[in-house]
């Protein structure tokens, strides 16, 4: 159960908002508190998972990843980190010359791929 927070307590790491609004979301939280909706959710009482690269990007981004993630619909730019990862790691274990130039072209795409997919996101969000 989340008794005993301070008013304010939930938005604190949100980006600004209107006293109103945070007046708003906070009464909500309260309304859903006392009727039990917030009791007996999935990883109550558990540590939050480890996401260090979280702590690089908005708090309202990584957010929205998770849920995406969670939902099995990943931005293209995390599809295009995991491939390129995979690719890093073909080539490194590619003994073959030819193998070798194939996966650099491969890693060479997807790396163009990835830094556009960021730059479109960016571009987006600003």
């Amino acid at each position: 159960m989340l008794a005993g927070l301070q008013p304010g307590a939930f938005c604190a790491y949100t980006a600004p908002m209107s006293r109103s609004l945070r007046n708003l979301t906070e009464a909500q939280i309260r309304k859903a508190q006392a009727q039990g909706k917030l009791d007996h959710l999935e990883g109550e009482g558990k540590p939050l998972p480890h996401r260090p690269g979280d702590a690089l990007i908005d708090p309202g981004t990584a957010i929205g990843h998770r849920i995406m993630a969670e939902h099995g619909a990943l931005p293209e730019e995390i599809k295009l980190k995991k491939e390129l990862a995979a690719a890093r790691d073909a080539w490194q274990a590619a003994t073959d010359p030819a193998e070798k130039k194939r996966l650099m072209a491969e890693i060479a795409r997807l790396d163009l791929a990835y830094n556009i997919a960021v730059e479109a996101r960016r571009k987006f969000l600003d």
